[in-house]
């Protein structure tokens, strides 16, 4: 199979590396708006599958030129393009998967493809990530094997491993983003009614082997499209994982506006975005850099199996790959993308049109992809 990857970020350039050393895959187009930018990371990985291209994501044209070549598309630019690369896709008649973003409703604009997609006889799965992503596809897996799913909770956190002062937080991906989950309302389902309340709130206290105490909070986003899959559950939650104390001081600078899009002030004349100005401070404060990092996540899908109550938990802790200096963030979402990806080019999965990832993803398929990567699910 051929495989194009747009973006040669993080992101793109590790679901590149997995991609090149996967038998299956024949040929990996690598598409970035920087040229150079793209050649650098084929240069890097050392791959002959591997081509560098020039594409604006912005410019259909270019956009069509490139997807067309390939199989399936691995989309890992910033989310504000899934719409338009999932409408190229189906234009082109190519396959499509993209890592989420739940912002702006941008993820429901994909699903809302599916009858061009399945015209177009094509597969188009958005929220490849971690979470999304990940945990989507442990509660599809955990609610198959019940009869009658009733509650699933998720916890997911990216984390440095020695976490510094003020924060004990690195970012391993686009802080905008983290704003955007502090700052927006989250989903939930409680005695089986959505409802939406503030992220950085209901923090409580979580373990995990080797870590703990940590701390859990409502974020916004987390939970995907799982309440519209399994829209009969009685209780639906994710929450982010931090170290302790994490959620009271982020939340004095959201309750501060330094986190709102829509809000400006006027200093001297001249009309200035807190937002902007705060992600221009945080950024060096905050970027991870060589430090190391971990992933930790757990999910808990209960129901009735047989008429008895039955809890299915999945739990994985991921750590940067010290040989390849591939962040614990990256390993488990470039994989994750990267191994559903050449599930559609292998024909693992068939089905055409546009589905959530625990609607289609196997399970335990992807259970065995992840640990030949090295990244271990486990079932407690």
């Amino acid at each position: 199979m051929k495989v194009g990857v747009l973006g040669s970020g993080l992101m793109g350039k590790e679901a590149a590396r997995d991609l090149a050393s996967s038998q299956g895959v024949s040929a990996v187009g690598l598409a970035d708006l920087d040229m150079d930018r793209a050649k650098e990371v084929c240069d890097l990985l050392g791959s002959d599958k591997l081509t560098a291209y020039q594409v604006d994501a912005s410019n259909p044209k270019e956009l069509e030129d490139y997807m067309k070549q390939f199989d399936v598309i691995i989309n890992a630019l910033f989310y504000s393009f899934n719409e338009i690369v999932a409408k190229t896709a189906i234009k082109v008649g190519v396959n499509s998967v993209d890592l989420g973003g739940h912002i702006g409703h941008i993820t429901d604009k994909v699903l809302e493809l599916d009858n061009e997609a399945r015209q177009a006889g094509v597969t188009l799965i958005p929220d490849l990530g971690v979470a999304p992503g990940m945990i989507n596809i442990l509660s599809g897996y955990g609610a198959s094997k019940l009869d009658n799913p009733n509650s699933i909770k998720l916890y997911v956190g990216g984390i440095p491993l020695r976490p510094e002062a003020p924060f004990e937080y690195n970012h391993v991906f686009s802080m905008e983003g983290v704003f955007d989950h502090y700052t927006d309302p989250a989903l939930i389902i409680r005695d089986g009614m959505k409802q939406e309340i503030p992220s950085l709130t209901e923090v409580e206290e979580v373990h995990f082997e080797k870590f703990g105490p940590l701390e859990a909070f409502h974020t916004s986003g987390g939970t995907s499209t799982l309440s519209i899959s399994y829209p009969d559950l009685e209780e639906l939650e994710y929450k982010t994982i931090r170290y302790p104390g994490h959620a009271e001081k982020f939340k004095l600078l959201v309750d501060l506006n330094l986190t709102r899009k829509d809000y400006e002030v006027v200093v001297d004349g001249n009309r200035i975005s807190p937002r902007e100005v705060f992600l221009k401070v945080l950024d060096p404060i905050v970027e991870l850099g060589d430090k190391d990092d971990v992933v930790l996540l757990r999910v808990t899908v209960s129901g009735a199996k047989d008429g008895k109550p039955a809890t299915h938990q999945f739990e994985m802790v991921t750590y940067k790959d010290r040989n390849t200096n591939v962040t614990a963030m990256a390993r488990a979402t470039a994989n994750t993308i990267s191994a559903v990806a050449q599930m559609i080019g292998s024909g693992i999965i068939k089905d055409k049109g546009v589905y959530p990832p625990e609607k289609i993803v196997p399970g335990d398929v992807y259970i065995k992809e992840m640990a030949k990567r090295g990244v271990t699910i486990k079932e407690v």
